[in-house]
């Protein structure tokens, strides 16, 4: 089942877009930051891409189409699949996305300060699990399917 995410919440999160393209790079260095303090989390990514800042780019290039597309989502199915795919390669399972969760909303109020009001931390929580919820039932299909090879 998917979450529906009411047209208040879709207008916050896609409000909150400019922001997201000034501090997005920002916000993603910070969540990851948080969320390797787990060593088992830290050794899931490709460490030279968490150097060159490819990831945290890339992530934030993710969550900035997200805010902007959160009335279309029909625009990021194939940027949804690619990151579905590259999520069973690496072993992302469904009780890793509350600890991601738990690194990227606190991220964005350590970089928003005081633009990131609860109401929008609300929102993009919501947000969060409407495409975590996505992500699962794509990567469970995917991991029903076995490996391609």
């Amino acid at each position: 089942m998917s979450r529906i995410l009411s047209a208040e919440t879709k207008a916050i999160v896609n409000s909150t877009a400019p922001a997201l393209q000034q501090h997005g790079v920002a916000i993603t260095q910070r969540m990851y930051e948080r969320l390797f303090v787990d060593p088992a989390v830290k050794a899931m990514f490709d460490e030279a891409a968490q150097e060159s800042g490819e990831q945290p780019r890339r992530l934030a290039a993710a969550i900035l189409a997200y805010a902007q597309n959160i009335d279309k989502l029909e625009a990021l199915t194939a940027p949804v699949m690619r990151m579905a795919a590259r999520h069973v390669e690496t072993g992302v399972k469904p009780e890793h996305y509350p600890m991601v969760a738990d690194a990227l909303l606190p991220a964005i109020r350590d970089i928003l300060g005081d633009a990131a009001t609860d109401e929008v931390l609300s929102a993009w929580g919501e947000a969060y699990w409407a495409l975590a919820e996505i992500l699962i039932g794509k990567e469970a299909a995917l991991y029903a399917q076995g490996p391609s090879d």
